[in-house]
């Protein structure tokens, strides 16, 4: 691969390629390290971390459905001290940047969190906002445009490192949130987070879940990533990570041309676990093949 061509610079971030492990389905990277070469990859975006351990919901919690799945993990983690006690040093040794992904209940207590992670070894924040803000009777952050912006105020706060507003899917009119993270400070938004979905077992009668809703990813949301991917590039100033359904290097090129100026895998792990290095490769075989110099040239070239 041609790391000429492949390096981005993301946010602050250096990366040798744009494409990264998304949040929940790539671990901590070490998991991966059997089948890729966890040194050659964009970047490592870890499973969301909380203040405390979470034991994640009880009962059923992934289910498959038509070119996707299902997912209610509930947060299931070790906890942000332990995460930095015994996990972070591990990562650390590698040279891939890790993106912290993080979660948590107030907008305060996000600030907390940042500020706990303002460490060596972590490359950036990702703040998941698709959680419920327990003081405003569990309305979802990323639903809301002001509690979104706060959080976003709160994690700037308290952290050195570039922040990735995650957004939620699950709204009226994405633009509007992206642009109430930027304007509160975001280094970038990503997107998009999981669609809310459930399925039902026709036996038991019941939901299948044990949530009974949970997040759908996969290919079959990719249509929805894309277009939302593109409608935010074109809002806001600040870049964009886009994610959500990508399972080819085609994909990722079409998020890219949408407007996305790097890419996440993240369903699609589970079905090639080496997805991310050959997602990488394609695209640089794409650009040798089409006479694009840098990868970034085709960064939001459908809107040229």
């Amino acid at each position: 691969m041609n790391t000429n061509r492949m390096a981005v610079n993301f946010a602050g971030i250096s990366m040798k390629t744009p494409v990264m492990g998304a949040s929940g389905t790539f671990g901590f990277g070490l998991e991966y390290a059997d089948f890729l070469d966890i040194d050659n990859i964009g970047a490592i975006i870890s499973k969301g971390i909380t203040p405390l351990p979470r034991a994640g919901n009880p009962g059923v919690r992934v289910a498959e459905t038509p070119s996707g799945m299902l997912n209610c993990i509930g947060l299931e983690n070790p906890g942000v001290d332990a995460f930095k006690k015994d996990i972070l040093p591990k990562v650390s040794q590698h040279p891939t940047p890790l993106i912290v992904n993080i979660s948590a209940g107030t907008a305060e207590e996000y600030g907390e969190l940042a500020a706990k992670l303002d460490v060596d070894g972590v490359a950036a924040l990702e703040v998941n906002i698709s959680c419920p803000n327990v003081k405003e009777g569990g309305i979802v952050f990323g639903t809301k445009p002001e509690a979104a912006a706060a959080v976003t105020r709160s994690v700037k706060d308290h952290t050195s490192k570039p922040v990735i507003m995650k957004l939620s899917p699950n709204v009226t009119d994405i633009t509007v949130m992206a642009k109430a993270v930027e304007a509160a400070g975001a280094d970038a938004v990503s997107l998009i987070n999981t669609l809310t979905g459930m399925a039902v077992d026709i036996y038991t009668q019941k939901p299948l879940l044990g949530n009974i809703t949970g997040g759908l990813s996969g290919p079959a949301v990719k249509p929805v990533a894309l277009r939302m991917v593109w409608q935010t590039a074109q809002a806001v100033q600040i870049p964009v990570l886009g994610l959500g359904g990508i399972a080819s290097w085609q994909d990722a090129i079409e998020f890219m041309l949408a407007g996305a100026s790097a890419v996440a895998v993240g369903a699609y792990n589970f079905v090639n676990p080496r997805a991310v290095e050959e997602i990488a490769a394609g695209m640089d075989q794409y650009c040798q093949k089409m006479g694009i110099s840098h990868i970034s040239d085709i960064v939001g070239k459908i809107t040229q």
